[in-house]
């Protein structure tokens, strides 16, 4: 294989992932002090931060986490806390808030600042819509502001664990370089880049966490307590029924400690009955109208497939739809949702009419299912027999 190859299809299949997480509607997205909270819980290392949605609630926890110009009185001498470096990052759900724009004119989503200056920037975030290379033109709103205290990094890398088809099973990605995207990394350092797929009946064994380790190649950080950092998080993913963890960058500290400085997790929509306590963290503020409709489509449309296959006379389903304040292509891939869901015997034949019918019509036919299409009502009498 050529020199590039091999990070270009790391990369690949990593983006191909998240499309297919996608297309499949099967990731819960959580904000980043969520899940700095989760990891928390798991023993992961991470900045110490609270979220805040209002100014009084900076403020507080400004005295509280950040205090600045508290006199100290030490051996007999009064001493002044110094101001302390705060980060102060935008929660909206879409990457590339650093390089983002609010409409207001504010640049950057993301602000280090003085502590003085924390309650300020936070007051120009809160409420205000933030355009990003992900959120498109229309931007998000930021109903929350997350505020960090300022890490010495010295060293950054980057760290995945998703969902592998050809190995059946999570695979651990990991590279030395850190700190942009992997599409980025995979360009410029492929030979950096490593992959470790985990058999899925074993789970990870030291030695799978230390070629983790090896990959990340850590200058300070403690090669012991490195190797459980990372079994921690492949616990955390499988426990949690993750279908992306992405830490980027997973840094080393000045005092020798490997943190997940900034993360990204996804959670498997299908787990949601037995992780209900993750997906109370779901913010429908943040949420594509698309995706929330054909969630909802999704599963009004398997409870139809399950009543129907359930009688054993059903020797065809009909789907006839006229896409109108609902479009096609959500109706199709709501369809194809479903189906993939429910173990179907029996065709399926789908007229479409309406809005982006063209767009539903591909949806269903590269879908890869036994989904039928047809044009009136006594082409679909014909297909179904």
């Amino acid at each position: 294989m050529m020199r590039g190859s091999i990070g270009k299809l790391v990369a690949g299949s990593l983006a191909l992932a998240r499309r297919w997480q996608k297309q499949q509607l099967r990731r819960l997205n959580v904000h980043e002090y969520q899940g700095a909270e989760l990891m928390n819980k798991y023993g992961i290392n991470v900045p110490e931060g609270v979220a805040a949605s209002s100014i009084e609630e900076v403020k507080e926890a400004v005295n509280l986490y950040f205090p600045v110009g508290k006199s100290l009185i030490c051996m007999g001498n009064i001493t002044r806390i110094p101001s302390i470096r705060v980060v102060v990052k935008s929660q909206i759900l879409a990457g590339g808030r650093g390089l983002g724009t609010f409409k207001s004119g504010l640049k950057g989503g993301v602000h280090i600042v003085k502590t003085e200056e924390v309650a300020d920037i936070a007051g120009k975030m809160l409420g205000q819509i933030l355009v990003t290379k992900q959120t498109g033109p229309q931007g998000k709103i930021v109903s929350k502001v997350y505020l960090c205290q300022k890490l010495s990094l010295i060293n950054e890398m980057y760290l995945a664990i998703t969902l592998d088809r050809k190995t059946a099973g999570p695979l651990i990605i990991a590279c030395k370089k850190g700190g942009t995207s992997i599409e980025d990394l995979a360009e410029k350092f492929p030979d950096m880049i490593i992959k470790v797929p985990i058999d899925v009946f074993k789970g990870i064994t030291d030695e799978d966490a230390a070629k983790v380790v090896d990959g990340l190649a850590p200058k300070v950080a403690d090669r012991c307590a490195s190797i459980e950092q990372v079994k921690k998080l492949y616990q955390l993913f499988c426990e949690c029924d993750c279908t992306l963890l992405e830490i980027n960058p997973i840094a080393e500290t000045s005092d020798n400690l490997l943190v997940a400085a900034d993360a990204k997790l996804n959670f498997d929509d299908n787990a949601a009955f037995r992780r209900k306590e993750i997906f109370a963290l779901q913010d429908p503020t943040q949420e594509d109208p698309r995706e929330v409709q054909m969630h909802f489509l999704t599963s009004v449309v398997v409870e139809a497939f399950k009543i129907l296959t359930s009688d054993d006379k059903v020797k065809a389903i009909l789907v006839n739809i006229f896409g109108g304040i609902m479009k096609c292509d959500v109706i199709a891939s709501g369809i194809v949702n479903a189906a993939r869901q429910v173990s179907l015997k029996v065709p399926v034949v789908v007229r479409l009419e309406g809005t982006n019918v063209d767009q539903g019509k591909r949806i269903l036919k590269e879908s890869g299912m036994t989904l039928i299409t047809a044009e009136d009502l006594d082409v679909m009498q014909q297909k179904k027999q």
